[in-house]
């Protein structure tokens, strides 16, 4: 068989076996020619003696001999495209590493531009013009280069894969077809590869639909990130304008304090220097008088002591200081006073403050309603399912697992497991109740205790003016004023349960650090009847902003 070499030629000097220029060319007596070796091997394989082109069939196997003239002529054709070849090699890219080189380059190897799936060589541009002009080359399958064509050979019976056994999912040749693969199903490699490349084609869609998905969360992640930065900034500013107001106020209030102190304490200093100064006056008289005495009572003219004692004998007028005395100032209440005012400061800013984080919660509300199916038998719900009170009076009803059996409880029917929701509970007229908040997961049947540790967060009103917070340690809450609207609003992420009392826009009390990790559902407790004294139901009013 005739070495490849596949350079630039027409169709008359390709053999039609081999389909590569003539080596010792032979013609058959039906006028083909062909590579003597591809003939003879081709009779020799066959039954039949005739000619692979025209089928014509021979009686006898015919004598052949190589052609001289059309031999001249191949060799002719061979060393016009050696030396073409030699001259374009100079401009085309030699084969780097990582590249895929020429298979029938000599010498230096060029970078090929195609590999042939029929042939399985890759070729450089100038090897490559037979597979482009040839009529029955251009039929060969040529894809961009590739290495390691001899895997696209079947390794058991050396033919090239050109099926697909759908059955075993696997590429074979045509004798893995007969041989091996016989009750397979089968398909060209071109019909499966279309295939694939159409499910390719949706896996494509759906990982580019997968990729918009995330390049939409990244959006979404840093709006809320643009959103959490003007929270954070509002925070600040509104912080800053609190504190520097309270700084402002500390500082009034001290030098205030500082001003009483100093004018009570001048006053003083005033009120002492002025005895002082009289005291000397009279000091500075009486050492006069006191002079004026020894003077006389040294004298010795007896006319000059009488005449002069009744004027000596006598004390110069002064004042009777027995009972006149500087006391120092008292400041007892002074600073008691300067910090009272700063504490009325402090609680208008920090209701302002409450009054404008109640405002921002209350964005977050829900529509809550009540669920029969949770409610003790002794409740009585709406039929809106906004309303419940106890009537001392247990109904016959079904004792489904969701049910609270022993305490006067009932929850909303909502649940919530992320993010931020926030409810009113109109509580006015009862003298006992609790509500908050509870895990889906709580116990509802006998005796509950009630704490964060037992999926409960809750605050409690007991004796008619008493609060609770059923935290991990129960805690007693002073209130300046009865509730009559409280505000429940959860921070699902943050971990935070807080209560406000809505008229009067203040902070009952915050449960921080939960870690919440199933449902939330709103939780409700009216309480006993008590003979009529807690009769008042506990209602789930529509909120209104705050303004």
């Amino acid at each position: 068989m005739a070495a490849a070499s596949n350079l630039q030629s027409e169709d008359q000097f390709l053999c039609s076996i081999c389909l590569d220029v003539f080596t010792d060319p032979v013609s058959t007596p039906c006028g083909h020619n062909f590579c003597k070796n591809c003939i003879t091997e081709h009779w020799n394989t066959s039954d039949r003696c005739q000619c692979p082109m025209c089928k014509e069939a021979f009686t006898t196997r015919p004598d052949l001999r190589v052609n001289t003239l059309f031999s001249e002529m191949v060799v002719q054709f061979r060393q016009s495209a050696q030396q073409k070849a030699s001259s374009s090699s100079s401009e085309q890219q030699v084969s780097k590493p990582g590249e895929v080189p020429c298979d029938f380059c000599t010498g230096t190897k060029l970078k090929a531009l195609k590999s042939c799936l029929v042939c399985l060589a890759s070729y450089c541009e100038t090897h490559l013009e037979p597979h482009l002009t040839a009529s029955r080359l251009k039929r060969h399958q040529l894809i961009d280069p590739v290495e390691n064509l001899e895997d696209r050979m079947c390794t058991k019976h050396d033919k090239p894969l050109e099926l697909f056994c759908k059955t075993d999912q696997t590429c074979v040749c045509m004798l893995c077809l007969v041989l091996d693969h016989k009750t397979h199903e089968f398909v060209p490699l071109k019909e499966e590869y279309e295939g694939k490349k159409a499910e390719l084609g949706k896996t494509e869609a759906e990982i580019q639909q997968m990729i918009q998905k995330r390049r939409l969360k990244i959006q979404e992640i840093k709006h809320s990130v643009d959103l959490s930065e003007e929270d954070a900034d509002r925070e600040i500013a509104e912080g800053v304008q609190v504190f520097s107001t309270l700084k402002e106020t500390v500082e009034r209030g001290q030098a205030n304090l500082i001003d009483t102190i100093k004018e009570k304490q001048r006053a003083t200093e005033k009120q002492a220097e002025a005895f002082i100064k009289e005291l000397e006056q009279e000091i500075s008289e009486l050492t006069k008088r006191r002079t004026e005495v020894e003077q006389l009572s040294r004298s010795e003219d007896h006319l000059h002591l009488l005449q002069s004692f009744p004027f000596v004998k006598a004390a110069p007028s002064t004042k009777d200081w027995t009972e006149v005395t500087v006391r120092p100032s008292t400041y007892e209440g002074t600073v008691v006073k300067a910090v009272a005012q700063l504490e009325e400061t402090l609680s208008k800013e920090m209701k302002k403050l409450v009054k404008a984080e109640l405002k921002r919660v209350q964005q977050y509300a829900v529509d809550v309603t009540l669920d029969p199916d949770t409610a003790h038998p002794d409740l009585i719900l709406s039929d809106d399912g906004k309303q419940v009170n106890d009537s001392d009076v247990e109904k016959n009803l079904p004792d489904n697992p969701e049910r609270f059996s022993d305490c006067v409880f009932v929850l909303g029917k909502q649940s919530f497991s992320s993010g931020r929701f926030y409810f009113e509970v109109q509580v006015k007229g009862k003298t006992k109740c609790s509500l908050g908040v509870a895990r889906e997961s709580i116990n509802r049947k006998g005796i509950i205790h009630m704490s964060p540790e037992d999926g409960y967060w809750t605050i409690w009103l007991t004796n008619g003016n008493k609060y609770k917070a059923l935290d991990v340690h129960t805690v007693s809450l002073s209130l300046k004023s009865r509730p009559q609207k409280v505000g429940v609003f959860v921070d699902y992420e943050e971990g935070l349960v807080s209560f406000y009392d809505v008229d009067a826009a203040a902070l009952i009390y915050s449960f921080t650090g939960c870690c919440f990790t199933e449902k939330l559902l709103p939780y409700f407790c009216p309480d006993l009847n008590d003979g009529g004294k807690n009769s008042a139901p506990l209602i789930i009013s529509p909120v209104n902003q705050a303004e």
